[in-house]
């Protein structure tokens, strides 16, 4: 008995191993968020594999299923409508209670959003932070003001309906200066990739709105920018 976390292409469906086709054929049931989004894929590999729902509305409901199957020898395989399943994406909750219960657990290497757009925005890689989704509303602001004294890149996921507020939100708290990458449609036939300052990058997205899923990299704060911050604090500190 096993649970496999199967990744799925985030754009172009040739993003995805030979290994990642070969499980989804093999385990008994193929868990997805939605099914209608993850047929097309199953359909162009030949994977008849029998599909259930489960997504984040249902995960809780889904779970004990789940596992009495898992525990009953079966092997299941996760995937999400695309990327790693568990990056922001359902499969957290699965994976801690196959734990808990001594299921085996393999995650299988593969397509995720937030790498490609990282190392083509062209900001230091070798160090990073990843926050996902930001919370809509609730702890917004609070979670963007302790960001501001961090050191490392910081990755970003966004919707294209609210990139130009999260825009807007990160040049009030990090400055006009600071320099920012916006990927969208990876791996798809439009990719693009928007580089500039957060004063320019926030000016051409206000009021705008993009398809596809967004990634935002917000550079690592560069020396110029701590030195100016060290000497305003010195300053606060003298008055």
């Amino acid at each position: 008995m096993k649970l496999f976390l199967v990744p799925t292409p985030i754009g172009n469906l040739e993003d995805i191993t030979f290994r990642a086709i070969r499980t989804l054929k093999e385990v008994s049931l193929i868990l997805c968020e939605d099914t209608r989004t993850s047929l097309p894929l199953l359909k162009h590999y030949d994977i008849h594999t029998p599909l259930q729902s489960h997504h984040l509305f249902n995960e809780h409901e889904t779970l004990n299923n789940v596992i009495q199957r898992l525990k009953a020898g079966e092997n299941i395989a996760l995937i999400t409508d695309a990327g790693t399943p568990a990056i922001s994406d359902p499969g957290f909750l699965l994976v801690r209670e196959c734990i808990k219960e001594n299921i085996e657990v393999e995650c299988l290497p593969g397509a995720t959003a937030f790498v490609p757009a990282l190392v083509d925005s062209g900001f230091a890689c070798e160090k990073f932070c990843f926050e996902g989704f930001l919370p809509h509303k609730k702890g917004r602001q609070s979670r963007l003001n302790e960001l501001k004294d961090e050191k490392r890149t910081i990755i970003f996921y966004e919707s294209p309906f609210r990139v130009g507020k999260l825009l807007a939100e990160l040049q009030d708290t990090f400055g006009d200066d600071r320099k920012v990458c916006v990927s969208r449609e990876i791996s798809k036939k439009f990719e693009q990739h928007i580089r500039g300052t957060l004063k320019d990058i926030a000016l051409k997205y206000k009021d705008k709105e993009v398809k596809g899923e967004v990634v935002v990299v917000l550079s690592a704060i560069d020396k110029e920018e701590k030195e100016k911050k060290i000497s305003t604090n010195k300053y606060k500190n003298l008055e």
